[in-house]
């Protein structure tokens, strides 16, 4: 084993795993994919970045990109680039097949570097020697930073906001500026906010309604996701309104775990279930708890997957290319 490799290892469990407990679909790994490819003209280069371990620099347009971040990978494909390296969050198989990236990879598979809740496998990232590596959505650290900053320029999460509370806008024109994209990040960016616009418009009875988006693990554990988590951010970005206390209580967390007697915090206009599967559902309706809830007992909740159908998982990449995949199926069900 090389020296570099010894000492990447010995520092590197990224954070990655601690993205969103509990969410821990099954699946398998992922295939080797082609090198990286985008629109960004030579010219375009070098570009720096700021971030909120520092600033980095690209010289050169990059053609073997590798992202870690949860869902760095979304933003990088919708600006014209494919990875050739991934962290996997739900064990999707392919690690393509989701409804809203299957048209954009073009029949390539990348390599998956690690699981959510494994982290990367450091050999596999040194194998594919990456010319750009993303790590916006990976709650990375800055003595990760530092090390993997040995192998290739890393681009760090957006600066001024807690591990993976950045919003989906931030990442986007992150990854724009870095892959010297950035006209187009703003107008996919600005398409996406048209399409939240146009549902807004279209139910303004949302407006002024709180919402939160809701997980259970176990039996007698929840979980509510602040505002900065991308599950409720989607909420709030219809009209709804996220409790604060719930943000406030999560701190630099995602969110807050409770049992069941705190349900009081799930007490909302419109409650949205993300579950692993479907099997969790009569366990939560069969709280005798949550029963006695108004939310519950006037219907006024939601029980979506994360997979089959993979609303859930649309929701919590909350990116470019999921989003108006998950306009278009929750829209229709908070309006039922």
């Amino acid at each position: 084993m090389s020296t570099r490799l010894s000492m990447v290892l010995a520092v590197l469990a990224l954070a990655v795993v601690t993205a969103c407990g509990g969410q821990t679909p099954a699946g398998t790994a992922a295939t080797p994919a082609p090198t990286a490819s985008g629109s960004a003209p030579a010219a375009a280069f070098p570009v720096k970045v700021e971030h909120l371990h520092g600033t980095t620099e690209i010289a050169r347009r990059p053609e073997r990109i590798v992202t870690i971040g949860l869902s760095d990978h979304e933003p990088v494909l919708a600006l014209g680039f494919k990875p050739i390296g991934v962290v996997d969050w739900f064990q999707r198989t392919p690690f393509t097949d989701w409804p809203w990236t299957t048209g954009v990879w073009g029949g390539a598979e990348p390599t998956v570097l690690g699981l959510r809740e494994d982290g990367v496998k450091m050999e596999k990232l040194l194998a594919l020697k990456p010319d750009l590596i993303f790590a916006m959505y990976s709650g990375i650290q800055k003595e990760q930073y530092d090390q993997l900053s040995k192998i290739a320029p890393v681009v760090a999460q957006p600066k001024g906001y807690d591990p993976y509370a950045a919003p989906w806008q931030e990442m986007t024109l992150l990854a724009g500026r870095a892959l010297g994209e950035e006209p187009k990040a703003e107008r996919l960016i600005a398409g996406i906010k048209d399409r939240f616009a146009q549902a807004r418009a279209a139910n303004p009875q949302w407006k002024g309604l709180t919402a939160v988006a809701a997980d259970s693990f176990k039996a007698g554990q929840y979980f509510a996701f602040q505002k900065g988590d991308p599950k409720s951010a989607f909420l709030a970005e219809l009209g709804f309104t996220v409790p604060e206390g719930i943000t406030k209580e999560a701190g630099k967390l995602n969110g807050v775990e409770f049992g069941s007697e705190r349900m009081d915090l799930l007490e909302v206009d419109r409650l949205v279930w993300l579950t692993t599967g479907k099997q969790p559902w009569e366990r939560i309706k069969n709280d005798s708890v949550y029963k006695q809830l108004k939310v519950a007992k006037e219907s006024r909740d939601l029980f979506l997957t994360y997979q089959d159908p993979p609303i859930g998982a649309a929701l919590s990449f909350n990116t470019v290319l999921s989003i108006p995949y998950a306009i278009d199926q929750v829209v229709p069900l908070l309006k039922k």
